[in-house]
């Protein structure tokens, strides 16, 4: 797939680029060579080979997904500048 300076302007006004003749060749040359570099990576056979998302194979330490207070809500609501029957007391915004 190879641009030319019409496509190259288009995409230098979509991303905001002001682009004058003189970077347009360049860019267009620059562009072309990153796009060949693209399709000769699209060539290597990938099958078989599973997706990662970094170099080691590791998984990550879970704590088990239990719903709690927490332990402590008393160190939590002393913080609380009002608390009624233990939970934060908060100005009416609703009326």
């Amino acid at each position: 797939m190879a641009l030319d300076k019409a496509t190259v302007a288009r995409i230098g006004h979509l991303a905001r680029i002001r682009l004058d003749d003189a970077s347009l060749d360049t860019m267009v040359s620059e562009l072309n060579q990153i796009l060949t570099f693209v399709e000769a990576l699209d060539a290597v056979p990938t099958d078989g080979v599973a997706p990662m998302t970094g170099v080691v194979d590791m998984n990550l330490r879970q704590r088990a997904d239990v719903v709690d207070d927490g332990g402590i809500p008393d160190r939590v609501l002393a913080n609380a500048p009002e608390e009624r029957s233990s939970f934060f007391t908060v100005p009416k915004v609703v009326e």
